[in-house]
């Protein structure tokens, strides 16, 4: 994260009050706001179309990705659903990583069966797979960088580069790494989807998401969408979300620094089959994203060597990983792709992913580094034991 972007992110909205010159923002519950005469409305009218409170988020998201407007919506899935009512209509052709978050894929594969437009799964490390995609002329090309759960890094820059020569809208998913690690519309996206759940606001607390616009006309059309169906963020989250802004950067880094330290000690144990995290070279887009990122993040997957009994034994084995689905929490957490983050993807499309059946995804927390690799230590030796 800059220097600059660290100051917007604590500065955020303060000392704004002229009222009784709070240095936080207050709190701006109201529903509804009364007019000044007839057919005179205030600059706010009813508290979905615009609030106090979720307007200073929304600037903060803005200037952190570096867009012209942004809109936090109530849920991260409901961010990505408003990208999709917005910008395709049936026929309309969606591109989206094969190995996506388990949420957009079902979302897709399930509007795609109604009808409402086509979705086609593309592994987007794979050239020649997303040039035939591509030659279809899609309307809306997602990117997931890295993606989840697998950490796979794709050339945002390269991706959007192809998409717009064909006339495609590029919207790049950013939640894994926030605009602490990664700022995609200054890769050429024209669109940032966050689930604002996990990094932004880092205290699991609050469900909430946004989009992020490169063009003012564009921010403007989400903003007029969001209110037209109801997916605009609460005022009470989007003051909660900013309290989790602030500290962003230090989050971020304690995170990430916990995160290298148990990918060197997960290397070394013999029950991981497999480690994933773009730190590693032998990581898909492992170069992509020394250039691309400004660090490597701190999730991290991996492989058990075992079967279900085994992976049930080295999970009650743990007791400061929380077994639970989410992620960019101060706390760390473990999830099983198969019967959690991924279970609405069928067992066919999840190994076309690559996505085993004992594939681990971990988000590192804030906690003491070495009592997480110490909590895994017991987590290997109950899983030894059968």
């Amino acid at each position: 994260m800059t220097r600059k972007q660290a100051t917007i992110a604590v500065r955020s909205g303060l000392n704004n009050d002229e009222q009784y010159g709070c240095v936080v923002p207050p709190i701006h519950l109201s529903t509804t706001y009364n007019f000044t005469d007839f057919n005179l409305p205030r600059e706010h009218d009813y508290s979905r179309r615009g609030n106090p409170t979720r307007d200073v988020v929304q600037r903060t998201l803005a200037e952190l990705e570096g867009g012209a407007g942004a809109v936090m919506t109530n849920t991260g899935m409901s961010a990505i659903h408003l990208l999709t009512a917005i910008f395709l209509n049936p026929g309309d052709l969606l591109v989206a990583p094969h190995d996506c978050y388990g949420g957009s894929y079902r979302l897709f594969d399930s509007m795609a069966k109604r009808g409402c437009y086509r979705v086609q799964f593309v592994d987007q490390n794979d050239e020649a797979a997303l040039e035939s995609a591509l030659s279809q002329k899609p309307k809306l090309v997602l990117i997931e960088s890295p993606s989840n759960p697998l950490l796979r890094v794709v050339d945002i820059a390269k991706i959007c580069q192809a998409a717009k020569a064909v006339g495609a809208i590029t919207v790049v998913d950013n939640t894994f790494l926030s605009p602490a690690l990664q700022n995609p519309l200054a890769l050429g996206a024209d669109l940032v989807v966050h689930s604002c759940t996990k990094y932004l606001n880092g205290h699991s607390d609050v469900v909430a998401g946004a989009v992020i616009a490169k063009d003012a006309e564009m921010a403007t059309e989400l903003a007029w969408w969001a209110n037209n169906i109801g997916v605009t963020g609460s005022a009470f989250d989007s003051y909660l979300l900013l309290r989790g802004i602030r500290t962003l950067a230090p989050r971020v880094e304690l995170a990430q620094r916990n995160a290298l330290a148990i990918v060197d000690y997960l290397k070394k144990q013999p029950l991981v089959k497999r480690l994933y995290h773009p730190s590693l070279p032998e990581n898909p887009g492992h170069d992509i994203a020394v250039r691309q990122q400004k660090g490597f993040g701190a999730m991290l997957s991996f492989e058990l060597d075992g079967d279900e009994q085994t992976l049930r034994r080295f999970l009650k084995g743990l007791s400061l990983f929380t077994l639970a689905e989410s992620l960019g929490g101060v706390e760390s957490l473990i999830s099983h792709a198969a019967t959690m983050t991924h279970a609405g993807m069928s067992a066919e499309a999840r190994a076309a992913a690559g996505i085993s059946e004992t594939l681990l995804r971990i988000s590192t927390g804030i906690e003491d580094g070495d009592d997480l690799i110490a909590d895994l230590e017991n987590g290997f030796r109950a899983a030894s034991e059968g």
